[in-house]
């Protein structure tokens, strides 16, 4: 027998999950995950910060709450549940940060004339 011919060791067995096969990934995982990735994307986007924050806010409670949950043998995606996490805490930092920074931008008269006259000589620039 060849090589390429012989089986698989393991292919074909049924792999078995930390719960049987009853286990399934927490809703409450995957949702983290996605208002994670959604709560980054918007935070990089710098005027959605604030809804990034938001995003980022439901998606720290969910990834809690999913890591309790896959506490019970019927339940798996604590590593889901972790990523979800950790992406959210990033949103939430990250936006917080653009949101005062932005915040301390706009309320400072001067930042605001120094940007209002950056813009008024590149549209002279463009006139020309």
């Amino acid at each position: 027998m060849t090589a390429s011919s012989e089986p698989v060791r393991g292919a074909g067995a049924p792999t078995r999950t930390r719960g049987g096969a009853g286990a399934k990934t927490s809703a409450a995982a995957t949702f983290a995950l996605v208002f994670g990735v959604a709560g980054l994307f918007s935070v990089l986007i710098a005027v959605l910060a604030p809804v990034g924050v938001v995003l980022g806010i439901i998606g720290v409670i969910l990834g809690i709450v999913a890591l309790r949950m896959s506490r019970r043998p019927e339940v798996t995606g604590r590593g889901v549940a972790i990523g979800g996490l950790v992406l959210s805490a990033l949103a939430v930092l990250i936006g917080l940060a653009l949101t005062a920074g932005m915040t301390t931008v706009i309320n400072n008269e001067a930042a605001v004339d120094r940007l209002q006259q950056q813009v008024d000589d590149l549209r002279d620039r463009l006139d020309e």
